[in-house]
């Protein structure tokens, strides 16, 4: 679910490596960020909404709206928009409000 070619654009890839989501294996290239290398993975839903618990996607995929954060390596409030994958690294979803500080 990557773009491969584009008319204009160049992607230049990093050597593969791979981060767990969730306790799931999960494929990346180095200098990608956790949210492509899941959109990449068909894995559309980054959260849930803190009062109605309704799925969130990516945004603004710049860092300025909350609708990617997610626990990273135990950190809670990471946003995945703009982290780049670590080889190893755990990416867990954030359950809510108990997660934020």
């Amino acid at each position: 679910m990557r773009i491969e070619q584009h008319p204009i654009l160049n992607f230049q890839r990093g050597e593969k490596l791979t981060f767990s989501f969730n306790g799931q294996e999960i494929a990346s290239y180095a200098g990608e960020t956790i949210a492509a290398a899941l959109h990449a993975a068909g894995i559309r839903e980054l959260a849930k909404s803190p009062v109605l618990h309704r799925p969130r996607g990516l945004f603004c995929a710049i860092g300025n709206c909350s609708s990617c954060l997610m626990v990273v390596d135990g950190q809670p409030n990471i946003r995945v928009c703009v982290t780049k994958v670590r080889p190893g690294m755990k990416v867990e979803l954030q359950q809510g409000k108990g997660d934020l500080k």
